[in-house]
Parts: C-alpha cells; structure tokens; sequence
C-alpha cells in the first residue's frame, strides 16, 4: 500500500505554492522531506493530508483517491504529528492518547500532566497519540524541531522504530543528517519545485544541499565507518 501524490499543483485560494510534484511513500520506509523555509513543506503534507485540496492532482492511498476517503477513514489510514503543539489544558499523558484511543509503550508517563513534561516526551506522546489511530502511515512535521540533542535521538530512534513495525513515515527536517540517520529517500524541495529525490545516501550531497539552501556546507566522513555528516559552511 502506498500513500501517493500525483502531479500535485499545491496552494491555497489565492496563490500557488507548488506545481508538477509528484511524490510516493511505501509502507515501511521513510521518507525525509527537506528544503528551506516557505519553499512548500508544509504546503505539501498538509495536501497529502487531506488537510488541503490539492489545486490539480490527486492524492490516493493504496490506489483509492483521498477525496473519495471518509475523514473517518483517512484518520485510520493515516495520522499526522504537528511541529508545535501548545498545551492549553493540564490534561494527563494517558488522557491526550485516549484523545487517539489507546497507549503504545509510554506507560510510565500515562498519569502526569502533559503540560509538565519535557519536550521530548510531549513529543513522543504525540506519536503515541497518532498511533493509536492505528493508521498505515505517519506524517510529522519537524518532529525535532525546538528538541535538545538527546530528546532528538529518541524520536529519531522511534521513527525507525515505526517503520520496522510496517509504518511508513513522511517527516520534514531541516538537518540532513537526520535524514541520513532515520530515512531510506529523501525529497528535496525549493520554491515548490522538487530538485531531487532518491535514496539518502544518493541524493544527499554537498553540492545539491548548497543549492537547496544557496549556503556553503561542508561535508565530514568518519574514516573507519565510512559514516557522513554534513555542517553548515
């Protein structure tokens, strides 16, 4: 099964944000999408999402057309985790994961207050939240973002985690070498326009992320692993 995005036109009412794209993702892998700020991320999950009609295009998971999906349907084929999710009720942990239906492996949370927990664990109660949908695939929007070092290597741990389990798994990222830790293919996007797309050890280079971002970066290789990193120049 596939969730897939055709010859996509993305936007909103009064202007276009994207055109031509066409983007698939199987279940169990991940798919890292990259590209800099306003060059149509969000635009393009939330269209994938349902959230958004598309403006030309169609969207289809596993061949079915999503506007031909139910909403009640598409939440138990796919779920979506936010970037930023401000509490504004003390509800407990157990609480916001009922709000999806039932817990996956953050027990130990369950009876504190969602809005006395770290960002980390706010984080993974979100997935867990999205999980309990039970859906077929899981789309995140900057899932690290606003994350210390630590809490950012849990949720990428956990995203490969998901995909071994048979999820597949569309998140959005900034740093690249998130995406060549945690996804199978990446998706380069600017000004709405894909500039490549393709297994992360492929298509992630110096010299397409200069031109993704228009900034030098510099690229590392540990000698004995062989293992890339990539920094801003």
């Amino acid at each position: 099964m596939s969730l897939a995005g055709r010859d996509l036109t993305i936007g909103y009412s009064d202007r276009v944000v994207g055109r031509g794209l066409n983007v698939a993702l199987e279940r169990g892998e991940v798919l890292a999408l990259l590209g800099p700020n306003g060059g149509g991320k969000t635009t393009l999950l939330k269209t994938l999402l349902g959230i958004l009609a598309p403006r030309a295009g169609d969207v289809a998971i596993g061949g079915r057309s999503l506007a031909a999906i139910s909403i009640r349907e598409r939440a138990r084929l796919i779920a979506y985790v936010p970037q930023v999710h401000v509490p504004t009720f003390a509800f407990t942990v157990d609480t916001v994961v009922l709000m999806g239906r039932t817990a996956h492996g953050i027990a130990h949370l369950a009876p504190r207050p969602y809005t006395m927990i770290s960002g980390g664990e706010r984080q993974l109660v979100l997935l867990a939240r999205a999980l309990a949908q039970e859906p077929q695939f899981v789309v995140l929007d900057e899932p690290t973002a606003s994350l210390d070092f630590g809490n950012q290597g849990k949720v990428m741990r956990e995203i490969r985690t998901l995909a071994g389990a048979g999820h597949g798994i569309l998140f959005t990222t900034h740093d690249p070498n998130h995406a060549l830790r945690a996804a199978d293919r990446a998706y380069l996007l600017r000004a709405g326009e894909r500039i490549a797309e393709g297994a992360v050890g492929v298509v992630l280079t110096r010299e397409r992320l200069e031109d993704l971002y228009g900034a030098p970066v510099e690229k590392l290789t540990d000698a004995a692993s062989g293992h890339a990193a990539f920094l801003p120049g």
